[in-house]
């Protein structure tokens, strides 16, 4: 049977994302020192939600990361709009808060989509009931925010230290493992050019949907960065068959 990735739509995630993901920034935020500041404790008693596939597991250190970028921002928001403190959602589910903030943000404070399949998680939907009923204090928070400084949108909040190194990383080209295990270099290629890519000598020949076998090892393949959400949903990914760099 063919084995597939967890479709993850751009209207939201399932709940163990969330969850995932709140674990993570839990572990790699900012701490402050400010007298008034958002309060993050540790519950350790609750684990990890173990990764369904490798493509569940990226989106997860995705919306962790991004949910950081904009934690200054987010937690203002927060703090502005009244929202935090709030004595329902106690301190050891403020990461999960951040997170499906910095989301509903993203969505444009629109609801999500349910997943049909998806495993229910309690304080995932408390999380969201609570911020759904401060939907119009959180937007005009944002709104606030943003005509305070005059931003078009939230990339402004980004610090730039941060914004350059994504810029640079954008542009480059991106690198994947072949996994000879359970493929061969002859097979990737054949199963790429299947798929509309087309084989080049180096990445000075780059068009849009091109490659190129690295010439140093030859069991790595070079991408154009334009590419790489487009291939990490391919089934040679969620197979183990290529793995990213």
């Amino acid at each position: 049977k063919k084995r597939t990735v967890t479709q993850i739509e751009k209207n939201g995630y399932p709940d163990s994302i969330y969850l995932n993901a709140a674990k993570i920034f839990q572990g790699i935020h900012t701490e402050k020192k400010e007298d008034m500041q958002v309060r993050y404790i540790d519950n350790s008693e609750s684990p990890m939600v173990a990764f369904k596939d490798e493509h569940s597991k990226r989106v997860s250190y995705e919306l962790a990361f991004n949910t950081l970028k904009y934690q200054d921002l987010l937690e203002q928001i927060l703090l502005d709009s009244s929202t935090y403190p709030c004595y329902s959602i106690p301190d050891e589910l403020t990461s999960l808060l951040v997170v499906m903030l910095y989301d509903l943000q993203d969505r444009k404070f629109q609801e999500r989509d349910i997943f049909g399949e998806e495993e229910l998680v309690a304080e995932v939907r408390e999380v969201e009931q609570y911020l759904y009923s401060c939907t119009t204090k959180l937007a005009a928070a944002l709104a606030r925010c943003r005509i305070k400084h005059d931003a078009l949108s939230i990339e402004y909040f980004v610090p730039e230290t941060i914004w350059k190194q994504e810029q640079r990383t954008s542009a480059l080209p991106f690198c994947v493992w072949i996994n000879t295990i359970k493929i061969s270099l002859e097979d990737v290629i054949k199963d790429l050019e299947m798929k509309g890519l087309k084989k080049v000598e180096s990445v000075s020949d780059f068009d849009h949907y091109t490659f190129a076998v690295d010439q140093h090892c030859h069991d790595v393949l070079v991408f154009p960065s334009s590419l790489k959400e487009e291939l990490l949903n391919l089934d040679l990914f969620a197979d183990c068959k290529l793995l990213l760099q």
